[in-house]
């Protein structure tokens, strides 16, 4: 739901006109707007991980989260080719978080599509939690209301343990159309509305999440997802 707040202007019919302009978020591709425009590096060069990350809209603390486990991270802009990419030579790679509707990124959906292809560990959260979906053909829908700050409960179907989260998106992957899928496996629902809130690609070593595990200052119930990931990129390289 658009609002708009002014000091200027007190006039409501004037400011109902200015909000009418508001452009649908459905259809908006922003993340290629908040994309860093360089590539950049964190972490020790020598480390024994390197983690590939594409950046649509990455948070420092999920970067942060990597280096704390002992990886090499590049960060690459959002249309950077897999060429570039893969010239790094990574262990794994990471689909960033970011904003905008997630049907709108044709080229973020193909480069999923190509990195899953290299058979190396991937990991996403939120909008990469939507490409890593669309990239195996399920759909993503406007939700009628987002998930917004902290203390969303999610239960993580595989240990069958309930975690609390924090959350911000308002484009979701679409239940029935998962339904149908042979290639996706649902690993973790929201305890509210039973929406879909994690996901693994079956015979690949590819997982994702719709919340945020780097969460600062907290909660920090989902840190384990960077674990994993790391756990996942040694055993691939072993």
């Amino acid at each position: 739901m658009n609002c708009i707040i002014s000091s200027e202007t007190f006039d409501i019919e004037e400011l109902k006109v200015k909000l009418a302009e508001t452009p649908d978020m459905r259809g908006q591709e922003l993340a290629s707007k908040v994309s860093t425009k360089e590539a950049y590096e964190l972490g020790d060069a020598g480390a024994d991980i390197k983690i590939a990350v594409i950046d649509y809209g990455t948070k420092r603390n999920i970067l942060n989260c990597m280096v704390e486990r002992g990886a090499h991270v590049k960060v690459f802009p959002a249309k950077a080719s897999l060429e570039e990419v893969k010239s790094f030579n990574p262990d794994g790679y990471f689909i960033s978080n970011g904003p905008g509707d997630p049907a709108a990124m044709d080229y973020a959906i193909d480069a999923v599509k190509e990195i899953l292809n290299e058979e190396k560990p991937v990991f996403g959260i939120c909008l990469g939690h939507q490409l890593l979906a669309l990239a195996n053909g399920i759909d993503t829908f406007k939700m009628h209301h987002g998930h917004r700050g902290l203390n969303h409960p999610v239960k993580n179907l595989i240990t069958g343990r309930s975690e609390i989260t924090t959350q911000n998106h308002g484009f979701g992957v679409d239940p029935e159309s998962i339904k149908n899928s042979d290639k996706v496996e649902v690993t973790h629902v929201n305890l509210n509305d039973q929406s879909i809130e994690g996901i693994r690609i079956k015979g690949k070593p590819a997982f994702s999440v719709q919340y945020h595990p780097e969460s600062t200052p907290g909660p920090h119930d989902s840190r384990y997802l960077f674990d994993d990931f790391i756990s996942l990129i040694k055993k691939s390289k072993n």
